[in-house]
């Protein structure tokens, strides 16, 4: 079967993007694990299949994997991509792509930047989920981190030193924590004063990210209710940098995307 797909990252968080408005892919847990692996697939963090959406002013469904072959109900990053493509094709500068996490709304900034407002966050303890009745502000782990939801559980660490961090070990252990039941992404925050931070990501589903869009959204959120951050920040992490803005209608992320490659996968079935 030849699979048309598109490769395109956001400040390095990596995607494959397969368009399947005209067609009825259906992808079992295993393809998607091997589309995502780098050395034996096309290799991303995340893949994503957009398909057609019959609703008024909802032209694109869009769902979400992670490499592991798990599904994500969001990833701000990859919605950008998706709205980079729509906006090409279209001409238009404001879209809306339906998501399982509900409407994303998007729109294009300049030739450059693309935001998108992947909406409000979820706080209370079992919205998160959690497996027990904590104050979301700071959880009874070592660290004090805050917990939120963006569609996707989110564990933010608030720390003075990214460098004495071992996201390669400490990532994994948060996100296998008992007190998320559905695992957890993983947020390390320096922060640089109340309009900048520094973010280092471990995604759940896919390890150590150059970015994260829900990440950087969940970061800002949890600076925000500690009285840390002012509502406009700018969020470095290792691939580039975004902005993050809470508003009244929701989080807002704006930042870059870039085309890769597009291709052919032959995608053998037995």
């Amino acid at each position: 079967m030849e699979l048309h797909f598109t490769k395109m990252h956001g400040c390095g968080n990596d995607f494959v993007i397969i368009d399947n408005r005209n067609k009825q892919v259906q992808l079992n847990e295993d393809e998607i694990k091997l589309l995502c692996d780098r050395h034996y697939g096309i290799g991303c963090d995340q893949l994503v299949v957009i398909s057609e959406n019959n609703k008024d002013n909802v032209s694109t469904y869009a769902l979400f994997w992670n490499s592991d072959g798990s599904v994500s109900a969001t990833c701000g990053n990859a919605t950008r991509c998706i709205a980079s493509i729509l906006f090409k094709e279209t001409g238009k500068e404001t879209l809306n792509i339906e998501t399982p996490n509900g409407l994303i709304e998007c729109r294009k900034k300049n030739s450059e930047l693309i935001s998108v407002n992947i909406g409000q966050p979820r706080i209370a303890w079992n919205e998160i989920p959690l497996s027990m009745e904590v104050s979301t502000l700071k959880l009874p782990i070592e660290g004090d981190p805050t917990g939120t939801n963006f569609g996707n559980p989110h564990c933010t660490f608030f720390v003075d030193d990214l460098s004495k961090i071992d996201v390669q070990n400490k990532g994994p252990t948060v996100e296998n924590n008992v007190l998320f039941p559905e695992k957890t992404n993983v947020q390390f925050v320096k922060i640089l004063d109340r309009t900048h931070i520094k973010l280092k990501v471990w995604e759940r589903g896919s390890g150590i990210t150059l970015a994260s869009g829900s990440s950087s959204c969940a970061a800002v959120d949890a600076g925000i209710r500690r009285e840390l951050l002012d509502n406009r920040v700018k969020v470095e992490l290792d691939g580039g940098v975004v902005e993050v803005e809470k508003k009244v209608t929701g989080m807002w992320l704006t930042g870059p995307t870039k085309h890769v490659f597009s291709g052919i996968y032959n995608l053998i079935r037995n």
